[in-house]
């Protein structure tokens, strides 16, 4: 796959000072879409994502905090459990040059 052509990643990070937590919430929220609290959907070539994250290590210090990139793969399936961030039916996400696509269905309920 060439460094150019764009997909899909998941980023995540764990970051240990509030206030470096906050700014680099604020950074990534403005440049990837949210899907959990520390977790985020980013779109981009190898070499876009390699910017980003060198960009985001101005925001952090590397011997305390962790910001993970997975690229996702291109038939991507999953399933959710538990309230989330995110609507509970609909589309989520959908892009044509990945082949990335989500539809969230909800659960039924489970009585104890």
């Amino acid at each position: 796959m060439a460094l150019t052509q764009p997909k899909a990643w998941l980023i995540a990070y764990d970051i240990a000072d509030k206030r470096r937590l906050s700014r680099v919430h604020r950074f990534i929220k403005k440049r990837a879409v949210p899907v959990q609290y520390s977790v985020f959907y980013f779109e981009g070539s190898s070499n876009q994502v390699s910017r980003f994250l060198g960009e985001i290590e101005t925001y952090i210090n590397v011997k305390q905090d962790d910001i993970r990139a997975y690229p996702l793969p291109h038939d991507l399936k999953y399933d959710t459990f538990g309230r989330g961030s995110l609507p509970l039916s609909g589309l989520l996400f959908s892009d044509r040059t990945t082949g990335l696509s989500g539809l969230t269905q909800p659960r039924a309920e489970r009585k104890m």
